[in-house]
């Protein structure tokens, strides 16, 4: 019985980017509300997928080349719930726009790539898709196609894409090589009784750089910030579920990650390098989508950090939260707005004082050694110590009555639970893979959220002091990296841009000034 509903929920995983695929295909000859209701469709048929594996206990099978397990269920869920909300905003924004087919034919294409890549169990034609993926979503970027900032961005994030091309094909071709197949499950079970070579140890580096190519880290993360010419339906499909796909590689290539310490520390050195700077240069933004572009960008370097130390159920859980936030956060720019107008207005508070905060620290450590407990692994110190320090701030703003100061404490605890809560239930839903992260790994992280802390604090405490001038410029900056990745790759690859046009205005007809 079980193999019969695994069937059924392979069948009907496989059936949803068919779906999209068919509703691309019918909006392109001219149909109307196509979009909506197969992204419906496609939700009925991954919520009873969902129900046939959970029946089955998501004992991880492989039928009809489709992987069946609980990390397929939550990736294709994920991807049909941010998808149903951003076509069906997209009908809402950009209905009378002229390029709205054109659009939505692009949104369903990319819906199609992505699911496509989330169930397959074959590395070449997961490829494929990871190729294909790029395509409408350049398409999307150039929405606006005669605006030169779009064809500047479009290129440069194509640039970007070939780049993790190369990468991911070639460690594919090594390891089916070495391997004698391309399948996920075959894979496993060859690692499992094969000693590691050299082959397949550049392979786990190569796919680590082509994750990083497509999860913005720096130095390729320009194009992620200079996105926002394109409509926000594409900015939220963007980084809610194009950008995550690098997470979600390291999550399927877990079985060959932790056989090559090399590939997991250097996905701690750019996740960490990444967080790091992005955080504090996010800091010294004004606009809203582009705080927002460096959050994703920051996120994509905690994540990726994550994947380097084996935490893989962790990746899962933060893959799917950032999902959802920034499809919110996006699509809800426009009322953000709005709140901060209102914050403005109110009355300015103080900072919290340097006392007030070191007193919020050390109840932090003492609440990160009492989570410890008597097992203080490098894993169970650092999270916990991370935790900590996350409200950190929040005790440090403790101020006004005995009521405000309940509700902030309420409010710190509820977090605290819920992600502890989260976290239990990722560790059902991924199988932790029995292989300890490098020490020097706990020591890069450990270095970076220190750095990242310590940087914080000075910044927010002395705005005036030596420090803060001298680091605000560059922070604004971005420590001019992008401007270096530009100016090389479009020596190399220069963009086509449109020919310039003479804007006949009314003064110049009239000769008036």
């Amino acid at each position: 019985m079980n193999t019969e509903l695994l069937l059924v929920a392979s069948l009907l995983a496989l059936a949803v980017p068919v779906i999209f695929a068919l509703a691309a295909v019918v909006i392109a000859a001219g149909a109307g509300r196509v979009g909506v209701v197969a992204t419906v469709a496609a939700g009925v048929a991954v919520a009873v997928a969902a129900g046939c594996a959970g029946a089955c206990g998501f004992v991880s099978g492989v039928k009809s080349g489709v992987r069946v397990d609980a990390v397929t269920a939550v990736m294709v869920m994920v991807v049909t719930i941010v998808g149903l909300v951003v076509v069906r905003f997209s009908r809402t924004s950009l209905q009378r726009d002229p390029g709205f087919r054109r659009a939505m034919v692009a949104l369903l294409a990319l819906l199609a790539a992505v699911c496509t890549v989330v169930i397959v169990n074959n590395l070449w034609v997961m490829a494929a898709a990871w190729t294909v993926m790029s395509l409408p979503m350049h398409q999307l970027l150039m929405f606006y196609r005669h605006r030169p900032q779009a064809i500047l961005v479009a290129h440069k994030k194509f640039i970007t894409a070939r780049l993790a091309d190369v990468c991911i094909w070639s460690g594919v071709a090594l390891i089916s090589t070495t391997v004698g197949s391309a399948d996920l499950d075959v894979i496993a079970v060859w690692l499992d009784t094969h000693p590691l070579t050299t082959s397949l140890e550049v392979a786990a580096v190569l796919v680590v750089f082509a994750a990083a190519l497509r999860s913005a880290q720096l130095p390729f993360h320009g194009w992620l910030m200079q996105v926002m010419e394109a409509p926000t339906p594409v900015s939220a499909l963007l980084h809610a579920g194009v950008v995550n796909i690098g997470g979600f590689l390291m999550i399927r290539m877990a079985p060959l990650m932790v056989q090559v310490p090399a590939a997991q520390l250097l996905l701690v050195i750019i996740g960490t390098v990444t967080a790091v700077v992005a955080v504090l240069v996010m800091t010294t933004r004004v606009s809203i989508k582009v705080m927002l572009a460096w959050s994703t960008c920051a996120q994509m370097g905690f994540m990726l950090v994550e994947c380097g130390l084996g935490m893989w159920h962790l990746a899962l859980l933060h893959l799917a939260a950032h999902s959802f936030y920034k499809a919110h956060a996006f699509l809800s720019a426009g009322n953000t707005v709005d709140v901060w107008k209102v914050r403005d207005l109110a009355a300015v508070r103080a900072p919290a004082s340097m006392r007030r905060f070191a007193v919020a620290l050390v109840v932090a450590v003492v609440v990160a050694g009492i989570t410890v407990g008597t097992d203080p692994t490098p894993a169970r110190v650092t999270l916990a110590l991370l935790l900590a320090f996350s409200v950190v701030p929040l005790l440090a703003s403790i101020k006004g009555d005995r009521i405000s100061v309940m509700f902030t404490v309420v409010q710190g605890a509820g977090l605290m639970l819920l992600y502890v809560g989260g976290h239990a239930l990722a560790e059902r839903v991924v199988a932790v893979v029995p292989a300890p992260a490098p020490v020097v790994s706990w020591i890069v992280l450990a270095m970076g959220l220190v750095v990242l802390f310590v940087f914080q604090i000075l910044l927010t405490r002395r705005p005036l002091g030596a420090f803060a001038r001298a680091m605000q410029p560059r922070l604004f900056a971005g420590f001019h990296l992008d401007e270096r990745f530009t100016r090389l790759t479009f020596r190399v690859w220069p963009p086509r841009l449109p020919a310039p046009t003479v804007a006949v205005t009314l003064t110049t007809l009239t000769g008036e000034s």
